[in-house]
């Protein structure tokens, strides 16, 4: 049986991590949010993520679906993109195809980022979320792709969304720039 690598002994293992994102968020929360990311557990997550960001298309997506206690999720460049009819945010994708899971024995920890997918565990493809708080219940389930290094003061202030779907009402915070970090 292998054992469950906390988020702590990952992070001693070694030189795992060779890229990163810097999200500048606007909204209720303001401020920059730095996520190293996990090239070696989840390496096409990964490369989807940082080809969308270097090509901007994260830039103006807003967080749609906030959930107290739970996570924060943004990263449909489809249908959440600011000044756009945002009644489908959470809906779309990208123009690049659906990724294969990697699922791995990264637990769900308070800031860990993980890949939204869809109930068919290989249609993750731009949308993410970063947790509020541990969720156990999603570890094996969901592809790792990073976690916060800076800036959960920030994550922590996001707009909240109402009712057991966390849907963002009014105006939602927005993830002014993402930039692909070495």
């Amino acid at each position: 049986m292998r054992k469950a690598l906390t988020l702590v002994a990952l992070l001693a293992a070694g030189p795992a991590f060779a890229t990163g994102l810097e999200i500048q968020i606007a909204g209720e929360a303001n401020g920059v949010v730095k996520i190293e990311l996990l090239d070696d557990v989840a390496p096409k997550h990964v490369e989807q993520i940082t080809t969308l960001a270097g090509e901007g298309k994260y830039d103006g997506v807003v967080f749609h679906r906030v959930i107290d206690g739970f996570m924060a999720q943004t990263g449909d460049v489809q249908y959440g993109r600011l000044g756009d009819d945002l009644r489908g945010a959470g809906r779309g994708g990208s123009d690049l195809p659906d990724i294969v899971a990697e699922f791995s024995d990264v637990p769900f920890e308070r800031g860990v980022v993980g890949m939204a997918r869809s109930q068919n565990p290989n249609s993750a493809n731009s949308q993410f979320f970063i947790m509020f708080e541990p969720g156990p219940f999603l570890n094996g389930q969901y592809t790792v792709v990073g976690h916060v290094t800076e800036g959960m003061d920030v994550v922590d202030q996001i707009k909240r969304g109402a009712g057991s779907n966390g849907a963002v009402i009014g105006a939602p915070d927005v993830m002014q720039k993402v930039t692909v970090t070495e």
